[in-house]
């Protein structure tokens, strides 16, 4: 189910998949990383994984680096890019997240990499509930 959040659009699949896609230009802020912990508070039960869909080029401010992705319930972390400019942004990302020890790959949306990300997460999920 696709829900509309001020700078984008989550959309929440049965196995507790959610892609995350910002709109085109958005800089992220400690504002906009609230409103979406509180948004998976209010729709997600149990473990999840977000799929970020980065088809758009948007940045974030330091404090959005430091709190995104900090929710509890987060089992695993992928990230799709269609541009040079998107991986570099979502390495930067990383390198600033890097004591969280996230185990998150970078899939090239020009080579399926939407599917290959979507698959990762579901298998990632179902390790988590056989463990």
């Amino acid at each position: 189910m696709k829900h509309r959040l001020s700078f984008g659009f989550y959309n929440i699949f049965a196995n507790n998949v959610i892609e995350v896609t910002a709109d085109e230009g958005v800089e992220m802020t400690l504002e906009m990383v609230e409103e979406c912990h509180e948004f998976v508070n209010n729709n997600v039960e149990g473990d999840f994984a977000l799929l970020i869909n980065r088809i758009n080029n948007y940045t974030y401010t330091y404090e959005a680096k430091l709190s995104v992705a900090s929710y509890e319930g987060l089992k695993a972390l992928a990230f799709v890019c269609y541009s040079e400019k998107s991986r570099l942004v979502t390495k930067k990302l990383q390198a600033s997240r890097s004591f969280d020890q996230w185990k998150y790959p970078v899939f090239s949306g020009l080579e399926l990499g939407w599917q290959q990300a979507y698959h990762w997460l579901e298998n990632e999920l179902s390790v988590v509930k056989i463990n």
